[in-house]
């Protein structure tokens, strides 16, 4: 196997694990807000914002892409190949679990506000607490990208 493609292999991981945690996120949260708006179909804005949360963390690993593919040529060595492989795999990881523990916050608390409760600022303020860790592996792989 050439370096390459190791390092085309660790952009791959963070898209699609990045891209996963974000779907199936969203898709939690989601489901919470159909429930919530049939108890308060006025809650809509607050549930819609609350379902977008873990969104970003597809976002965070389409910015790696990004930052990453760019360092990525033919004469790539085996170091530098191994490095983008590993920031690949922890913004990846990282993403994909972050996105789908945030969407449980944001599911309790659109449950909480679909059942008459004031929960939004609260709930926002939890669900930044996962994200905070996709944006440090987000910052990491920028660090790395820099070095190549």
């Amino acid at each position: 196997m050439e370096p390459v493609v190791l390092a085309y292999l660790g952009i791959a991981v963070m898209v699609i694990l990045s891209g996963i945690g974000s779907a199936y996120g969203v898709s939690i949260s989601g489901s919470a807000t159909l429930g919530a708006l049939k108890k308060k179909p006025d809650a809509l804005g607050s549930c819609i914002a609350l379902s977008a949360l873990p969104a970003t963390q597809g976002l965070y690993g389409f910015v790696g892409f990004f930052l990453t593919y760019t360092k990525i040529t033919a004469e790539i060595s085996w170091f530098q190949a191994s490095a983008v492989f590993g920031a690949g795999l922890a913004l990846g990881c990282v993403a994909l679990l972050s996105a789908i523990r945030q969407s449980k916050i944001c599911a309790d608390g659109i449950n909480g506000i679909g059942g008459g409760h004031n929960l939004f600022s609260s709930t926002m303020i939890l669900a930044v607490f996962p994200e905070l860790y996709a944006i440090i592996a987000l910052l990491v792989t920028i660090l790395i990208g820099g070095t190549l």
